[in-house]
């Protein structure tokens, strides 16, 4: 029997450009170039290499977004990846956490699965929580924040390392797992790739199709939300020292002025 596994990636706004609230206090992502978060490639890495170790695997990228964010699974597809599932609905805007941890628990439940695989953290909201949501929404074991995975015999296992000690870990299949950024460099998508992704099939579902409430989800039904945002400070002029034979004397001073000595 086929290996199913399902990566959840999600569209991000790009880190170098000019990020900032929009007036509900949701992240504007229509005024700045979205991609596919840099932590999520990590997870689509992981996922092809467990497929290419396994007699036989099929793997499935999973978003919820925006019309924009199919940019996130083309990447994902033109990375090696089968095919994807695309969650839109207006309804989703300004979901958290909670909500999103549901809409992705009930699309894996539709698609079938034998392993989540998830980035350890997305690169806006920077949680890191979704993974352990999700397996609680399955009902499933999760094996989280690892550098290194495999799955054998129904089992997943994997390393984890601390700042103190390396773990070894396991769980039975189904189950979610999240890998860290040093679990191997992502590969780049080939001109092969890039060509045969726009033939693959991209599934479009919406909150009707998961049987999800509009009030479960959305600026609404979120648990958590923003009460005021403000724009970051222009940057101001350094502080100038001329060095007129007293300049390690005025140095010293300043820092210790600014408590860093």
């Amino acid at each position: 029997m086929s290996l199913r596994i399902v990566v959840c990636v999600k569209y991000v706004p790009d880190a170098t450009g000019d990020r900032h609230f929009a007036d509900d206090l949701t992240v504007d992502r229509d005024d700045v170039d979205g991609l596919l978060s840099e932590l999520d490639e990590y997870a689509v890495e992981q996922a092809l290499q467990i497929a290419e170790d396994a007699d036989d695997a099929e793997i499935t990228v999973l978003t919820v977004g925006p019309e924009d964010a199919k940019d996130a699974l083309r990447k994902a597809l033109s990375m090696g990846a089968d095919k994807a599932v695309h969650v839109e609905d207006d309804d989703l805007h300004g979901t958290d956490v909670m909500g999103t941890s549901l809409v992705l628990a009930k699309a894996i439940e539709k698609t079938g699965y034998d392993l989540v695989v998830c980035g350890m953290a997305s690169t806006d909201g920077t949680m890191g929580v979704l993974p352990a949501l999700l397996a609680e929404r399955l009902g499933v074991p999760q094996v989280t924040l690892l550098s290194e995975v495999s799955v054998e015999d129904g089992v997943v296992k994997g390393r984890r390392d601390g700042d103190a000690a390396t773990e070894q870990l396991e769980a039975s299949l189904p189950a979610v797992v999240s890998v860290t950024d040093q679990s191997g460099e992502a590969r780049y998508p080939s001109f092969k790739g890039i060509m045969a992704a726009k033939k693959k099939p991209v599934e479009s579902l919406d909150l009707d199709d998961l049987d999800i409430d509009a009030d479960e989800v959305g600026l609404e039904g979120a648990w958590t939300k923003v009460d005021s945002a403000a724009e970051r400070p222009a940057r101001t002029a350094g502080t100038i020292v001329k060095d007129e034979g007293e300049g390690g004397k005025q140095l010293a001073a300043f820092l210790a002025s600014q408590k860093f000595i």
